[in-house]
This record gives C-alpha cells, sequence and structure tokens, in this order.
C-alpha cells in the first residue's frame, strides 16, 4: 500500500519486515519472532509522521530498519527513491547525514567523558569534510538553547532536558532532511516534555526537517504530528491525519489507545475504562495479505 506519490515521498518502506529468532535454552533455534511484519509506510517531505503503539508493538525496531540501524529480513526501504537495503554499507555512508536520530534516553545516548561541545562535533568530523566544524557545533547547540560555558561541561551537570537539547543540536548539526524521533520526551518531566516539542516545532519549521516521531502516548502526538500511523503487532493497522484519527478512529486498537489518554471527568474516565478491557480476538485475525489497509475516508485507512 501506497499512501504518498514518489515525488513527495522522502523515505519509504516497502513489504519490510524484521524477524530475530527464538532460542531455547541450549541455544537451539525454536522459533521467529516477527517484530516487523511486511509494513508499507511512505514519510513526505516536511511532514511529522507519528507512529504509536503499545510497547513492543515493534515501532522502534521498524524505525531502524528505516535508518539501516537494523538489516531488514526482506522488503525495501527508499530514501528519495534510492534502496538503501540493496546498497553495501560504504555507498549506504552519504545517507547517513541526511538522517538522524535522537534517542529515548538523554543520558544513556550521551558520551559522560564528553563535554556537550564534543557531544555535538563528533558526527560533524566524522560525516562532513569541514576542516574546522567548532562553528557550526556551537550554531547547533545556540539553536538548541545551549550556550556560553555550558558548552563545555560534560553531561552529568545538565538536567534532563538540557541533555535532551544536546541530543538535538547533534541530530541537526548535520543539516539533515530526516530525523527519527524514538519517544524524545518519555524519560522527561511533562513541564519539559512542552519544552521540547516546541523546540522540535520550531527546528522543523526553521530548517525544512522531516519527523518520525515514535510515541506511545497519543496526548503527546496530537499536538505535534501531521499523519499518525498506529502499529500493533509488528503491522500497522490504521494510518490517517492526525485529526481524522484522532476523531474518527475506525480499528477497535487505535480506540482503545485513544481510550487510555487520562480525563479529568469520573463519568468517561469509568467507560474509558470498560474499553480498555475489552480486547476481542478478532482484532488479531489478520487478513491473508498483512498490509491490506482499506481506506475509508480519503486519506484514512483502516485494515480490514
Amino acid at each position: 500500500m501506497t499512501t504518498a506519490s514518489v515525488t513527495t515521498s522522502l523515505l519509504s518502506a516497502e513489504s519490510v519486515s524484521k524477524h530475530f529468532p527464538i532460542k531455547g535454552p541450549f541455544g537451539t533455534r525454536t522459533g521467529v519472532l516477527k517484530a516487523v511484519d511486511q509494513v508499507s509506510l511512505d514519510i513526505r517531505r516536511g511532514e511529522t509522521l507519528a507512529l504509536v503503539g503499545e510497547s513492543g508493538s515493534g515501532k522502534t525496531t521498524l524505525g531502524r530498519c528505516l535508518l539501516q540501524m537494523e538489516q531488514v529480513t526482506s522488503g525495501a526501504v527508499r530514501y528519495e527513491g534510492v534502496d538503501l537495503t540493496a546498497l553495501p554499507a560504504q555507498q549506504r555512508r552519504p545517507y547517513h547525514r541526511s538522517m538522524q536520530v535522537i534517542f529515548q534516553d538523554p543520558f544513556s545516548s550521551l558520551n559522560p567523558h564528553r563535554t556537550a561541545l564534543q557531544q555535538v562535533l563528533e558526527p560533524l568530523q566524522v560525516l562532513t569534510d569541514e576542516v574546522d566544524p567548532t562553528p557550526r557545533a556551537l550554531a547547533a547547540l545556540e539553536q538548541v538553547g545551549i550556550t556560553g560555558d555550558a558548552v563545555h561541561k560534560y553531561p552529568r551537570a545538565f538536567s534532563g532536558g538540557q541533555r535532551q537539547r544536546i541530543g538535538i543540536a547533534r541530530a541537526i548539526s548535520v543539516r539533515p532532511a530526516f530525523v527519527m524521533c524514538d519517544e524524545p520526551v518519555s524519560a522527561l518531566d511533562v513541564s519539559i516534555q512542552a519544552q521540547i516539542l516546541n523546540l522540535l516545532s520550531s527546528l522543523q519549521r526553521e530548517l525544512g526537517l522531516t519527523y518520525l516521531f515514535i510515541s506511545h502516548d497519543l496526548s503527546v502526538v496530537r499536538h505535534l504530528a501531521t499523519r499518525v500511523a498506529v502499529m500493533y503487532r509488528g503491522r500497522i493497522v490504521e494510518l490517517g491525519g492526525t485529526e481524522q484519527l484522532f476523531t474518527d478512529p475506525l480499528h477497535p486498537y487505535t480506540r482503545t489507545l485513544l481510550s487510555a489518554i487520562p480525563v479529568p471527568d469520573p463519568r468517561r474516565a469509568r467507560e474509558a475504562k470498560l474499553l480498555r478491557a475489552e480486547r476481542p480476538t478478532e482484532w488479531f485475525a489478520w487478513p491473508d495479505d498483512p498490509q491490506h489497509l482499506v481506506e475509508a475516508a480519503p486519506g484514512h485507512f483502516v485494515a480490514g
């Protein structure tokens, strides 16, 4: 299934699968875990596509496959029409600069023995040919609000939100076109989450970035995403515009995810709890074609 034309698609997955072997107590292979199962998805240039679902649904694995951080079991990943999975590792190197990632944990993603400036200099030294990338590193840090003597401090001297700002500066320093945001605010306080989300929105406007925003928190997604893809057990079960999906969810799993958003009204909260308790087995009765998504409304697709 294709949801965007070739001319507007920056990055796309075509029937991408990623399987992991399941091993028994003596190292014997006992089965296969289908973390991602024949997913087709287009990410349009300049948009924020949110990928949502509960833990273990395959969101991060799919994102890592798109970035070629994981080798796909089958299928193709295309960046501006070029099949990255068909390229040798050396020929994929130029694309690494155009595709960056912001990780979930802002502390473990940083080297504790490097200053903020050194953290941002590293990708510039590896992925660019600039003789002195320091001015660009300082400019990236300034864009995210890390200035002055703070650039010479180590991660332990920063708060969680500031560490994530350094991670964002590191990602944008090489001027990518595409950034995967892997639950970038889930480890932060609510007040800091809003600041980071506002920063991501501002940088997208300024730099023309395209985001894949991975999250399990739909209340966060609603304020940032252009479109939303709902993932369950390695497959996409619903895809549509953000307001479409929030106001008229079509798949039972999507409705359950939406019901998990906290509401102040006790009566509505009780109704949501009852909905979450209903998990009919027919949700998991997949059609023969795992990517058989029906266009129920213009731009709004659901597993049929």
